[in-house]
């Protein structure tokens, strides 16, 4: 975005980032309760989530083969929205749960749950969903495209997979299910990285960008001691 502003002439651009509330989102709001309820009840086997709209350009469709291909794991999406019938219809017979809107702690704790965040959409531009996610130290699979890849290190903090791969987020997925260690270090460093999103360091941010502002506005207004020596 940054770029395309100043392709079209405008100056002393900045970004602001966004914030993620990490007090809210974070690993300890893991419960029994939440995993039971979401897994309907078979909190023993992996435990896959979607948190957004449902609608079309989520392409929430292609965490189907993903479930198809780990016969033990069991789907949460949360959220509504306009393709919730058609999605119901998809998934039906499939270990599929549609738990409908949550906020606030309540979605934390379903964060928190869960053993992977599977996010397949191609048309975020951050994706403050993702960050949240992170911040409750549940690792993310997500379609590298858009602004994903600014957060999430393939290995590192998360898993990414190519969008026009059929079997990426299959891959992916067995990769982060398969390997309890790595994926306990996914936990904790995207938990560092959601930290670095904080609100906090969003304000702080902003802060810097006002004082810089100041700086240059002090200075415009210094008079000019230069001296002129004749020729």
């Amino acid at each position: 975005m940054v770029e395309e502003l100043a392709k079209h002439g405008i100056q002393r651009l900045a970004l602001w980032q966004r914030g993620v509330d990490i007090e809210t989102f974070q690993p300890s709001r893991a419960t029994a309760q939440m995993r039971h309820k979401l897994s309907q009840g078979h909190p023993e086997d992996p435990l896959l989530l979607y948190v957004g709209r449902l609608s079309a350009e989520k392409a929430i469709h292609e965490i189907k083969p993903v479930l198809e291909a780990i016969p033990s794991a069991r789907l949460a999406l949360v959220g509504d929205g306009p393709h919730r019938a058609d999605l119901e219809q998809l998934f039906a017979g499939d270990r599929t749960f549609f738990a409908g809107y949550m906020g606030g702690t309540t979605l934390a704790d379903a964060f928190a749950c869960a053993d992977a965040f599977v996010f397949p959409s191609r048309t975020e531009t951050l994706g403050l969903v993702l960050l949240e996610a992170m911040a409750a130290g549940c690792p993310v699979v997500a379609a590298a495209s858009g602004g994903i890849p600014d957060i999430v290190q393939d290995g590192v903090n998360g898993y990414l997979f190519d969008p026009k791969d059929d079997r990426g987020a299959i891959a992916a997925t067995h990769n982060l299910l398969n390997d309890p260690e790595a994926r306990e270090t996914l936990r904790r460093n995207a938990r560092t990285e959601a930290e670095r999103w904080s609100w906090s360091a969003a304000t702080q941010q902003l802060q810097q960008y006002y004082q810089g502002v100041l700086a240059q506005a002090k200075v415009s207004r210094t008079p000019s001691h230069d001296l002129l020596v004749p020729e």
